[in-house]
């Protein structure tokens, strides 16, 4: 099986999908897929798809959406395979098909949709998860990091970060199990991102990654983090002024989203941007009014400014 979370929910076993179209299906699909190979209470499933409470009548809904999911399922199994007549149908055709063994050994469509001691178990038969990719690789980015081997870092912690392809569920309607697990795993993403950008400042790559930061600072207006990374960037590659007009918006979007202030961190960030400016900012001696006095070099405290 491969599941994919990280950008919209897709779920495939043995090559063909099985996420369906429908609304409540396609939610209980992914409230499994986000704990897929553990088993999720029935209480759960009706807590998300029912928040306010559960009609009368809803756990026959339910079953009959785990046995929508067990109908595609078993069709993906027997997908290219002859069919018999009690599948050839639709409906409760296909949902009488659904014991068959599977092609690739023995697989059926309730041992991976499989009810488990009152709740229900994705089987992911030792298949992908991008969410479990993205962790393991964070995970390593991690270490690297904590052992100061910053190119691995960068490495790993970017190749966590490529796995997204858009908003976590995107497409899927969310109940409070799915809202919590989309905040945890966007959490997850800006941290990892915090991380990466780190790591490539470390190495040096701060001209390279001005754009980069330019674009996230725009998607994300009130992020203090990737703001002062952003000041930093341009501060070593020689922008200080465009740096002091990123924490100019950034004072300004603070102010209009509840009245904040930047925190002390950015404040000491911005005062030693001032002191950049000050310091390559020609002066004319006293003694010889209309002569430029020589530039000084910026002092190793300035040009080392960090966060």
């Amino acid at each position: 099986m491969d599941v994919r979370i990280l950008g919209g929910l897709s779920v495939r076993e043995n090559g063909v999908s099985i996420t369906p179209t429908a609304a409540a299906p396609r939610q209980v699909l992914a409230v499994l897929a986000a704990s897929a190979d553990q088993t999720v209470p029935v209480s759960v499933l009706m807590a998300e798809l029912w928040p306010s409470g559960a009609p009368r009548g809803a756990r026959a809904e339910l079953h009959s959406h785990v046995a929508g999911l067990r109908a595609l399922v078993a069709d993906a199994l027997h997908e290219g395979r002859p069919r018999g007549a009690a599948g050839g149908g639709t409906g409760g055709g296909r949902g009488a098909d659904t014991g068959r063994g599977g092609a690739d050994g023995g697989r059926t469509a309730e041992t991976v949709l499989a009810a488990q001691s009152g709740g229900y178990r994705l089987d992911t038969g030792g298949g992908s998860h991008d969410v479990w990719q993205f962790e393991r690789a964070a995970g390593a980015g991690y270490r690297a990091m904590e052992a100061g081997d910053l190119s691995r870092a960068a490495l790993r912690l970017g190749e966590a970060l490529a796995l997204w392809r858009g908003e976590p569920y995107a497409g899927v309607a969310a109940g409070p199990r799915l809202r919590a697990e989309t905040v945890r795993l966007t959490a997850s993403r800006l941290s990892v991102l915090d991380q990466w950008v780190e790591a490539q400042l470390g190495l040096g790559r701060h001209a390279e990654m001005v754009p980069e930061l330019a674009t996230l600072v725009a998607r994300q207006p009130v992020n203090e983090a990737l703001h002062a990374q952003f000041m930093v960037a341009l501060l070593r590659s020689g922008r200080t002024e465009d740096a002091l007009d990123v924490y100019r918006r950034l004072s300004g979007a603070l102010a209009a989203d509840g009245g904040r202030e930047p925190s002390a961190r950015l404040r000491r960030l911005h005062r030693s941007l001032l002191t950049a400016r000050d310091a390559v900012r020609p002066r004319v001696p006293a003694q010889a009014p209309g002569v430029w006095a020589r530039t000084p070099r910026l002092a190793p405290a300035v040009a080392g400014a960090a966060v």
